[in-house]
């Protein structure tokens, strides 16, 4: 009992610390953004309590719906692209392939590097004059197909999302690869001595079995995609005409260009309740798939 009582105590110890600092930086400032949210402030004079009034000016704003259009179009493509592609990937590599660590460690450098640095090497590749994708185009004789692609409305949504999925395919096979790996290989070779090959073998044993994985990568990209921010900043600020505005962008903008740090806080609020509502309905799914499955 004593000894039980002394790890408690020893677990407390090293974990208090992380709890106390998670507190600080993320759950302190959730309830002080929930306080901005009924204030008319600009930073530094005195604040003015108005209710509601933040709120209700966000739902009559036409250019947040489209931010929140805009970011949803961005979870989609990362739920059905992205993922698709990490798991094809994962179960190539977990099958047992020459160079499998190399292709690995490939595959994950993206997620290791700099969002400055990746958004000014795709800010190359779109380069109207001398960017790798026109210069490909021009190559081929589809010299039409050359475009503007950041500039351009049409296109700039299409062209941002492109280097955000491919940053974090890596990130996402890392997940799959691990947890298909952490199948028995036993149950493999029972399924090939009844005949199952490859395919039949990924769908019908391994991804059945790691969706539990697969839920957490929902989740995450899917979270990932509405609070994206970092690479539309860099390659767009949310241009052209706002055709790439997400609800992050527009956040940053009341606060650090109009100073409106109660409305820019009711913002932020309301993207913290889309991510919670979203990650319900994801366990809401996956937890009715999990039922099937048994």
């Amino acid at each position: 009992m004593e000894k039980a009582l002394r790890n408690k105590k020893a677990i407390a110890f090293f974990v208090l610390p992380g709890l106390v600092w998670f507190a600080a930086i993320a759950i302190v400032p959730i309830f002080q953004s929930f306080s901005y949210s009924f204030l008319k402030w600009n930073g530094i004079t005195r604040p003015e309590f108005i209710g509601l009034r933040n709120y209700m000016e966000i739902f009559k704003d036409g250019l947040f719906y489209k931010a929140v259009g805009n970011s949803l179009l961005l979870a989609f493509a990362s739920v059905f692209l992205q993922l698709p592609f990490s798991m094809l990937l994962a179960l190539i590599l977990a099958k047992g392939v020459k160079g499998e660590n190399m292709y690995r460690t490939i595959f994950f450098i993206p997620v290791i590097i700099s969002s400055t640095i990746i958004a000014q090497m795709w800010m190359k590749v779109y380069h109207p004059d001398y960017g790798l994708l026109n210069t490909f185009l021009g190559s081929i004789g589809l010299e039409g197909w050359q475009k503007q692609w950041l500039a351009d409305g049409k296109w700039a949504l299409i062209a941002v999302f492109v280097p955000m999925i491919w940053q974090y395919i890596g990130y996402h096979m890392l997940l799959f690869y691990s947890a298909a790996k952490g199948v028995s290989p036993d149950i493999r070779e029972a399924a090939k001595v009844d005949g199952a090959n490859e395919v039949q073998i990924a769908f019908r044993i391994i991804i059945p079995m790691i969706v539990p994985m697969i839920k957490a990568s929902v989740i995450f990209a899917i979270i990932g995609s509405l609070k994206s921010f970092d690479l539309i900043y860099i390659l767009t600020k949310g241009g052209p005409l706002h055709a790439t505005e997400v609800p992050t962008m527009l956040m940053y903008t009341e606060i650090f260009t109009s100073n409106r740090y109660g409305y820019a806080s009711a913002m932020a609020l309301l993207i913290i309740a889309e991510c919670l509502i979203f990650t319900l309905l994801v366990q809401t799914i996956f937890g009715k798939i999990s039922k099937r499955l048994d």
